[in-house]
C-alpha cells in the first residue's frame, strides 16, 4: 500500500462532540430552562400552599358601618348628574 493513501484521513477534521457546539445549547437550553422553572414553581406551590376553607365565607352586608362610605361612593359615582 501507498503511504499517501492514509494521509488524507489523518488530516481530515475531527468530529466535534455535541456538547461543544454552541447551537445545541441554544436549542436545548430554552426548554431545559422552562422545565427547571416549572419544577421550582411546583416546589414553591406545594410548600407554600394554604389551607382549604371548609366554612363558607362570611358575606359583608351593605349596612356594615365600615363599608357604608365605600358603597355610598360607588353608588354616587354611578348616578347621572342632575
Amino acid at each position: 500500500m501507498n503511504a499517501h493513501a492514509a494521509a488524507p484521513d489523518a488530516l481530515a477534521p475531527q468530529a466535534t462532540p455535541w456538547w461543544r457546539v454552541g447551537f445545541v445549547w441554544l436549542v436545548v437550553g430554552g426548554p431545559l430552562a422552562v422545565v427547571v422553572a416549572s419544577l421550582v414553581t411546583l416546589a414553591i406551590a406545594v410548600s407554600g400552599a394554604e389551607e382549604v376553607l371548609t366554612l363558607p365565607a362570611q358575606s359583608t352586608s351593605v349596612g356594615n358601618a365600615a363599608t357604608v362610605p365605600a358603597v355610598q361612593g360607588r353608588n354616587h359615582a354611578a348616578t347621572p348628574k342632575q
